[in-house]
């Protein structure tokens, strides 16, 4: 039987490398709705190929330049950002990939889970700013969330068959990004071309900053903890600039646990799909013949303070997590309009935590809320 799922950003990386998985995967899924911002182009041979009831446009300006082609196709267009809430809402399907980019893609988390439709999140930003609403939601629903992101979705592979009591901590690997390297004191110099120049990933604009800033491990720690329930302490992260390794959990007697391969987003993307089979694939395989060396190290907090940041968000929980991640949102956008240098990613992102008014249990209009608070005081900068 056909598994329906849609799909929430088709037309960004996520979303093209899971077309790809179920191009792979013939006779085992059926798209039923497809959405995109403004990439319109790309989204009608997405249609053409996958045949979705429905779709989603966002830019009402995009969506107006197709409209008469998907009239002819029999195609219902959605628009706006109603539109992307209303395909969220359906339940008429087994699964939703959320692939939005940064805090848009909240609500639909929500909206699915209360539909009681699976999740399949590569959307971080969901769990970072509403983990405890969304998890609340998880108890009174027959939806569950499966994780896209490489390095949770190695957790969970790697607890499968385990007892939550038996691990005694969660280890997080990162490459370390573009800048490991690089003097501290040019940090400042750094362009956008050289931020997303990733050297093991193809991702991304937002996220391969986030990869430059290490703010994305930082989110990733947020993330795991609402995820899988580990408390601050025992959350670690470790550099693995080869990007092997993808995270790892270790047990109560030193035993460790790894998830391994070559940096590919469509394998934990088809695990999310296929769960709980790994399902043959075709995509490239880890050689350890040629691989070369494996090497590790501490994260430097002083190179990429975002990783402290997070750490203090999850210290703080409350809305320090929403906070960070909608500071965070904003100061990428203008590094990459080249309004802010680097260096001030992390700089404004840790003024908007330290001084936006803090709540202890936040609901989904103080969220909103914040938004605008957040927003507001960037613009006054």
């Amino acid at each position: 039987m056909l598994k329906t799922l849609s799909i929430l950003g088709s037309t960004g990386s996520i979303g093209v490398n899971a077309l790809e998985v179920i191009s792979n995967l013939e006779n085992c899924f059926k798209v039923k709705y497809l959405s995109t911002y403004k990439n319109v182009d790309l989204l009608v041979s997405q249609i053409k190929k996958h045949k979705p009831k429905a779709v989603a446009v966002v830019d009402e300006t995009a969506a107006k330049k197709i409209k008469s082609t998907l009239d002819a196709m029999g195609i219902k267009l959605l628009t706006g950002r109603v539109g992307l809430l209303d395909l969220s809402q359906r339940n008429d399907l087994d699964l939703m990939l959320n692939g939005l980019v940064g805090a848009s893609g909240m609500q639909p988390t929500i909206n699915a889970i209360k539909a009681g439709v699976n999740v399949a999140l590569a959307n971080k930003e969901s769990l970072v700013m509403a983990g405890n609403i969304i998890n609340k939601e998880l108890k009174n629903s027959e939806g569950k969330l499966f994780p896209v992101d490489s390095e949770h979705s190695a957790i969970w592979q790697c607890m499968v068959g385990e007892k939550l009591d038996d691990i005694n901590r969660i280890i997080l690997t990162g490459s370390g990004g573009p800048f490991r390297e690089r003097p501290l004191s040019t940090f400042s110099n750094i362009t956008k071309d050289e931020a997303l120049d990733h050297p093991n990933w193809d991702m991304g604009d937002k996220i391969s900053i986030d990869s430059a800033t290490m703010m994305n491990k930082g989110l990733e720690v947020i993330e795991a903890y609402w995820l899988f329930g580990f408390g601050l302490d025992k959350i670690d992260i470790v550099v693995h600039p080869q990007s092997i390794i993808h995270s790892m959990i270790e047990m109560n007697d030193g035993s460790i646990k790894a998830q391994m391969g070559v940096p590919d987003m469509k394998v934990p993307i088809q695990y999310a799909l296929t769960y709980p089979e790994h399902v043959f694939a075709k995509w490239e395989r880890l050689d350890f013949y040629k691989c070369g060396d494996l090497t590790f190290q501490p994260p430097d907090f002083e190179r990429f303070p975002s990783i402290s940041l997070a750490f203090r968000a999850l210290d703080l929980l409350g809305t320090a997590g929403t906070a960070l991640n909608l500071a965070n949102d904003i100061t990428v956008d203008l590094f990459l309009k080249e309004k802010i240098l680097f260096t001030d990613i992390p700089r404004i992102n840790e003024i908007i935590l330290e001084e936006h008014p803090w709540i202890e249990e936040p609901t989904l209009d103080d969220i909103s809320n914040l938004e605008e608070w957040v927003k507001e005081k960037i613009d006054n900068f």
